[in-house]
């Protein structure tokens, strides 16, 4: 065969019938050779593999997923509650489950819930549009774990959960935040106090377990009236901020980047100076923090790679793969003049 034959050949889309007949094989004996179930001798799977990679054979998706009972989607479990300032945590997550799910040639379904209404993802499910799911958030009696746990469906939680049954993709949020409460301890910063959100999500209360963590480890005294958790609204974090420093503190830790920038702002309205009158600390660093004067003191993680993760993650387990029950990426501190 010329070249420009060969070529031709390979630029002309075929089938499994095409492969079939061209093979003197049955399309059953194809079908199996390309998917590897099913019993059929040594050489003529290898008669079909050399064939397809000859042709550039690639098999059409819908065909694909009716012979292996799969749908080659993944949904990504998104919480519609998100204050919108939060949305490019999700967004990192989602480009990076959208790379791996790429590479495997499957598409992602979007799905959207709140801790009270999981019926989207119900719906989903119950219509068999997805071969597993991901979760991108966590919650204490998480509706959407307890019913994907119930009807056997593959899935994959981004953070930590109380289920040890459950596959999670997190960063080590406990250790790193007592690694940098300790830091803080050791610049002598005694009175400090934490600001955090919903403990609900299972990260703040890891961050919470952290920072009090911090202070076991270096035999200090928690001073519980300096702990605000629950801190869902700007008026909320506002008349914190003012009655912790008329308490006198040192230090303000925040469990997350949108509360620290709320901090710093009402810090900034009412005439403190940073570090001079209050140092600030966040356990988590983003875009929202960049921009601050002085710099902010905080805990950074690789967004992207968690959705890697958990991408590759999740498809092992559709496969049937055995996986890492908890995998825990690690995380970098960054110290900068706001604690200085």
């Amino acid at each position: 065969m010329s070249k420009k034959d060969e070529r031709n050949v390979i630029s002309k889309k075929i089938t499994i019938s095409d492969i079939a007949n061209e093979l003197g094989v049955s399309k059953t004996t194809v079908s199996r050779a390309i998917s590897g179930k099913g019993r059929i001798s040594e050489a003529t799977r290898l008669r079909v593999q050399e064939y397809i990679e000859l042709h550039n054979y690639r098999p059409n998706v819908i065909a694909k997923s009716l012979a292996q009972s799969k749908t080659f989607n993944i949904g990504v479990v998104l919480p519609a509650d998100t204050n919108l300032t939060e949305i490019p945590f999700f967004q990192s997550c989602l480009m990076g489950i959208c790379d791996v799910a790429v590479s495997f040639e499957y598409d992602v379904v979007v799905i959207t819930t709140t801790e009270e209404d999981i019926s989207q993802l119900k719906r989903v499910v119950q219509k068999n549009k997805v071969d597993g799911i991901i979760l991108t958030r966590t919650t204490t009696n998480d509706l959407a774990t307890a019913y994907l746990k119930e009807n056997h469906i593959p899935f994959v939680v981004i953070g930590s959960s109380e289920d040890a049954e459950i596959v999670q993709i997190d960063n080590n949020h406990v250790e790193g935040c007592a690694e940098l409460t300790s830091i803080l301890i050791k610049y002598g910063y005694y009175r400090m106090a934490l600001l955090g959100g919903n403990p609900r999500h299972i990260v703040n209360t890891n961050r919470y377990k952290g920072f009090i963590k911090a202070f076991r480890d270096n035999k200090r005294m928690v001073d519980e009236s300096l702990i605000h958790m629950n801190l869902t609204s700007k008026v909320m974090i506002e008349r914190t901020v003012d009655l912790i420093m008329e308490q006198g503190v040192d230090c303000i830790v925040c469990t997350d980047d949108i509360i620290c920038s709320q901090v710093l702002t009402r810090l900034n309205e009412k005439g403190y100076i940073i570090p001079n009158d209050v140092k600030v600390a966040s356990f988590y660093d983003s875009v929202y923090l960049e921009n601050y004067n002085p710099p902010v003191t905080s805990l950074r993680i690789d967004v992207k790679s968690l959705g890697i993760e958990a991408g590759e993650c999740l498809i092992n387990l559709i496969a049937q793969h055995e996986v890492a029950q908890k995998t825990l990426l690690d995380y970098e501190l960054v110290l900068k003049k706001s604690t200085m």
